[in-house]
């Protein structure tokens, strides 16, 4: 929970150059002493501008691969896909993500690897709305990791842990999709062309603390309209989204007086995949997304992002009513921002009814 961030090389401002935080917990500085939290220096002096400016894009770093891996680089092949009304699902993840960040050169950080574990529980229901499919899902991560990197050629890492934001979403199949019954489902001769629409909420549910640099949470409301088209091609179907991201303000943005704005950001995402048997299928995934460039204070805008990346899927049945999803994605292209390499692995249990099946 308690995340330590060393700074380093202050020899004109430190009594000791091993860094800001001294015995007891107390930063000394010319020969004045701050009390600071142990082992997580944060009460800075405001005379302190260059030390100042170095936290704020320390912090601003952090908030970046926090909602970077939490929102736009998403892969959800068909997510669209057709199900009968009353199903349940269970989905237990672990995932790792771990890269390199990159800024725009004329800022003064160089060097920034993160490190990131992630575990997910989720459940999710089928239901019919106005005689269409409809799903809608909840899930609710726990992250903990490190991240480290160079800020005015100073070295610095910080560690942290703890429940990120909660996720909300639903979905609803506008065309090609109807309300069917486990026994209406089995019997219909297959789907065509599927139109769908859904919409993603990240409430400010995660660990945030507006005097830490780095915290899990974003403390502020995400919202994520979508449009979706899926069509089947014999054993191929093809997805395509399109959808943008809405941020509201942070209030209480680092180190807990400022305000924090973000633009919106454009995602769009394409899927190729092949069933290689019944429940067995293989994709290759693809997304690009653009924008959000935040103000803080008004101030003026950081580079808006750019990227794109690529992964491939595999869902694997296990028995009757479970089955296992293993997926990898990479960055294809960065101009600035997050480059990450994520593997992750879910098991899905499907179930109908109130009772869990037998395992």
């Amino acid at each position: 929970m308690v995340g330590a961030v060393k700074y380093r090389g202050y020899a004109s401002h430190l009594t000791a150059p091993a860094g800001l935080a001294g015995r007891n917990g107390r930063a000394t500085v010319r020969n004045r002493r701050w009390p600071t939290e142990q082992g997580d220096p944060l009460s800075i002096p405001k005379t302190f501008e260059r030390f100042a400016c170095c936290t704020w894009l320390w912090c601003w770093l952090g908030m970046l691969i926090v909602s970077a891996v939490a929102a736009a680089q998403d892969l959800e092949p068909r997510a669209y896909s057709p199900s009968p009304v009353g199903a349940n699902f269970l989905v237990m993840g672990f995932g790792n993500t771990s890269g390199d960040v990159l800024f725009d050169p004329t800022l003064p950080i160089s060097d920034v690897h993160a490190n990131l574990y992630s575990q997910a529980t989720g459940l999710g229901h089928t239901f019919g709305l106005a005689g269409r499919q409809s799903l809608v899902t909840v899930a609710l991560p726990y992250v903990w990791g490190n991240i480290r990197g160079q800020v005015f050629e100073q070295q610095q890492s910080v560690y942290r842990s703890g429940l990120a934001d909660l996720r909300v979403k639903f979905s609803f199949n506008l065309h090609g999709s109807p309300a069917l019954s486990p026994q209406e489902f089995a019997k219909s001769p297959g789907h065509g062309l599927i139109v769908g629409t859904s919409l993603e909420v990240r409430a400010p549910s995660g660990q945030y603390d507006p005097t830490r640099l780095i915290s899990i949470g974003t403390d502020r409301w995400s919202f994520k309209p979508e449009l979706g088209i899926s069509y089947p091609r014999k054993k191929w179907n093809f997805d395509f989204y399109t959808g943008v991201w809405l941020f509201t303000d942070n209030s209480a943005f680092f180190p807990g007086t400022s305000t924090r704005q973000q633009d919106p950001v454009t995602t769009l995402q394409a899927h190729v995949s092949y069933t290689l048997r019944r429940r067995l299928w293989a994709a290759f995934d693809s997304t690009w997304y653009a924008g959000g460039a935040s103000h803080v204070n008004n101030g003026p805008p950081s580079s808006r992002l750019s990227n794109s990346r690529v992964g491939a899927t595999l869902s694997v049945p296990i028995g009757k009513s479970q089955s296992l999803k293993i997926a990898y994605s990479r960055g294809a292209t960065a101009r600035v921002g997050t480059n990450f390499s994520t593997i992750g692995v879910a098991w899905q249990l499907l179930w109908f009814g109130r009772r869990l099946p037998h395992l």
